[in-house]
């Protein structure tokens, strides 16, 4: 590579590392999910709108509560079980488009996010025990505290996950704990046992 090239790779990067340091969290949760913040907003509009009682589980709720966030592009969500099928209608209507699977209803717009609706009985108390929050600079509703670790511990333990995704799983469990000391107090002794066997 001549030096002229290594000069304008060198500024192409400063001005790349300049915008990325601009950039609002919101900014950059679009970035890193092709629009995906804009999907978000109207996901949360339409339930809001028709007042359909909902709240953010698994990595968006763990970013909330963790002291340091992790890229997701996944948007896992708990509805209250007799407005699930109204839920699903709405969303349709504002564009996303749905599939149904054993234990959730997964919705795809445009941009590079992926919204999976959990149908688990588990889940459908924690709308009911959610919290406003400011997640990736987007108001949302996210699960309290208690439920993301449980919804987290539930799916570590679903043996007939991905391998990965049970690692990511364990991974967000000790981000919870290490944010919340308190919470070791009351996990499960295999839950317990396994962070001990980490460390």
């Amino acid at each position: 590579m001549t030096q002229a090239m290594n000069v304008c790779v060198a500024r192409k990067l400063r001005g790349l590392i300049f915008s990325l340091e601009a950039m609002t969290e919101r900014q950059f949760y679009d970035w890193q999910t092709s629009g995906g913040g804009g999907e978000v907003l109207l996901l949360i509009e339409t339930l809001e709108h028709a007042e359909i009682p909902w709240c953010v589980i698994g990595g968006l709720a763990v970013n909330y509560w963790a002291e340091e966030s992790i890229a997701t592009a996944d948007v896992d969500l708990a509805i209250a079980g007799d407005e699930l099928e109204q839920a699903i209608g709405l969303l349709e209507a504002a564009g996303f488009r749905s599939s149904r699977h054993a234990y959730t209803v997964n919705l795809k717009g445009r941009s590079a996010i992926s919204v999976q609706i959990s149908t688990e009985p588990v889940y459908l108390d924690f709308p009911s025990r959610s919290v406003p929050a400011d997640v990736h600079g987007i108001l949302m509703r996210v699960s309290c505290l208690e439920d993301t670790i449980q919804g987290k511990i539930l799916a570590w333990r679903d043996s007939e996950r991905r391998s990965s995704k049970r690692q990511k799983d364990f991974l967000d469990i000790m981000r919870l704990v290490e944010s919340h000391p308190h919470l070791a107090d009351s996990l499960p002794e295999d839950v317990l046992a396994a962070l001990q066997n980490a460390n």
